[in-house]
């Protein structure tokens, strides 16, 4: 995929808000879902919505890409990735792919993002599923904690079972704070990811927490992004300070400003941080990118308003088995592409194109 965006869209901020408030997201009809609900380890519940769409293996395996076929090139600026014919898998079971997607800040199946990946699942064949992290599927969770940008312990016990329920190959993409937790999870786990996915891919991920916090800090980002993630974050911490009183300083959380502040008085310490430098360096998954023993891709804009260019990882920051593509443009999870108004597939699309090349030596009936 050769990305490009409208002229019309110029710079990184436009290209981010077109296409989440205006880009179509999907080819033809909105993507439906149903929800299943499950319990987590701890005794609280998480919502997984499923596309309603049912694949067939034979749909899946054509689109896989001819044998021998490379990801595409022209959104790489970095690669040192291997498909999972150099790792030695195995032959595909007896159902097409599951494409898992863990949302971003404050997002959910109905974000933009989740919709388009939705489409392009289905127009493929795969199965497709949104795990929604703790008080992301429009109810409150019960336990005295939400969700954070490294847990990934989370994120483990929720592959594991859509791992241990689908009988074909499963692929993850992680989109922004969900990027950061999945190539969180991939360096802590290592070799151990390859017996639960195929590949992983994160998509606009801050993988660098302190840079990109103080990035959205400041400025233009500090009165639109900030203000727009408080919105919901803020009444959502004083919920769970009326199930659980005393978790947390009321009054600082009244006061904070940013998110620096806010993951400082809630965030961190609810999740068993010191605070949020504790949290945003601990949690950050850059640090274990080296680690990473499965094929993953880690696609970042070099416009993305709040994930600065210099923070990004370069080819000594990864393993082998991570593909680094960094386009010039595209936004935070935006890359629109078309006349207007623009649509958002172009880039699942792309990411689809790289996790279904990791099963290229698959071979289907």
């Amino acid at each position: 995929m050769n990305y490009g965006a409208p002229w019309w869209l110029p710079d990184g901020n436009m290209q981010t808000i077109w296409a989440a408030l205006r880009a179509r997201r999907f080819a033809g009809l909105a993507p439906v879902f149903h929800r299943e609900r499950w319990t987590t380890p701890d005794g609280d519940f998480v919502d997984v919505d499923w596309s309603n769409q049912a694949p067939t293996l034979p749909t899946a395996c054509g689109f896989l890409p001819p044998k021998g076929a490379a990801p595409p090139a022209v959104w790489q600026s970095q690669s040192r990735g291997r498909n999972l014919a150099d790792a030695g898998a195995g032959p595909l079971a007896s159902a097409p792919p599951l494409l898992v997607l863990f949302h971003g800040l404050e997002g959910s199946s109905a974000s933009h993002y989740a919709q388009a990946f939705a489409d392009v699942a289905g127009s493929r064949g795969w199965a497709f599923a949104v795990p929604h992290f703790r008080g992301c599927s429009g109810e409150m969770n019960l336990a005295p904690r939400a969700y954070h940008s490294g847990d990934f312990s989370e994120i483990d016990w929720m592959l594991r079972r859509f791992a241990s329920r689908h009988h074909g190959p499963v692929l993850a993409v992680g989109v922004s704070l969900g990027g950061n937790a999945l190539m969180r999870w991939a360096g802590e786990i290592g070799q151990n990811a390859r017996h639960v996915v195929a590949a992983i891919a994160s998509v606009s991920a801050p993988l660098d927490l302190a840079a990109s916090g103080r990035a959205i800090g400041r400025g233009f980002n500090r009165q639109v992004y900030t203000r727009m993630f408080l919105k919901t974050m803020r009444p959502k911490a004083l919920q769970k300070l009326a199930q659980h009183p005393g978790l947390f300083d009321r009054a600082a959380l009244l006061a904070a400003r940013d998110l620096y502040a806010f993951d400082n008085i809630f965030t961190g310490p609810v999740h068993g941080f010191k605070g949020v430098d504790d949290y945003w360096a601990r949690a950050s998954a850059k640090p274990h990118l080296r680690r990473i023993a499965v094929p993953a891709l880690a696609l970042n804009a070099l416009n993305d308003p709040f994930i600065p260019a210099g923070s990004l990882p370069g080819c000594a920051d990864v393993s082998p088995d991570v593909t680094l593509w960094q386009p010039a443009q595209g936004g935070h999870v935006g890359f629109p592409s078309s006349a207007f108004p623009a649509h958002v597939r172009a880039m699942p699309e792309a990411v689809a194109d790289f996790l279904a090349a990791q099963l290229q030596a698959v071979a289907c009936p």
